[in-house]
């Protein structure tokens, strides 16, 4: 799992619940509006992926790099390089989180920053489940799953969603 400093976990980032004020109504999408958002959503992902990659692969290099002044005994470091290494990291955490944000106002989860997953909020047969999506699955949604940890993803089957086509926006 993509792990990056000070507590923020990119493969769980989906910290924030997106409530109307008052009403504690959270979003839920048909699954004609979760496609017709996937290209907005999707390029917002890819965003926060590649930056969580990036700091990750940062933080990566600063503990190799502690890791080979311990058992050096001390070594000449590069201050100003290692400064300047640290806020592209710290950078690259600010924009991981805010996209993620941004991905949580509209409405949708990131379920799995890993393997780029995105789980939209949806009223099935009267109960909440995430229609789920990931990265390179082109622009269709093929799966949903219960919104419980560790749910199994299920495949949407022909006519499942009919009758969201009639929910009033």
């Amino acid at each position: 799992m993509l792990r990056i400093v000070d507590g923020f976990d990119p493969g769980r980032a989906s910290a924030i619940e997106w409530e109307e004020c008052g009403g504690g109504v959270r979003k839920t999408f048909t699954l004609e509006e979760a496609r017709t958002l996937l290209p907005v959503l999707g390029a917002l992902l890819r965003r926060a992926r590649e930056a969580a990659l990036r700091a990750g692969g940062i933080e990566g290099e600063m503990q190799e790099l502690s890791q080979r002044i311990f058992l050096a005994g001390g070594l000449h470091v590069d201050v100003a390089e290692a400064a300047r290494r640290r806020a592209e990291r710290e950078k690259a955490v600010g924009e991981a989180r805010s996209t993620i944000e941004e991905i949580e106002q509209i409405g949708a989860r990131v379920g799995e920053m890993e393997e780029g997953r995105l789980d939209f909020p949806c009223l099935y047969e009267g109960r909440e489940i995430l229609l789920c999506w990931t990265l390179g699955e082109e622009e269709e949604i093929r799966e949903w799953r219960e919104d419980q940890e560790d749910a199994e993803t299920q495949t949407i089957v022909e006519g499942m969603f009919r009758r969201d086509r009639e929910k009033p926006n």
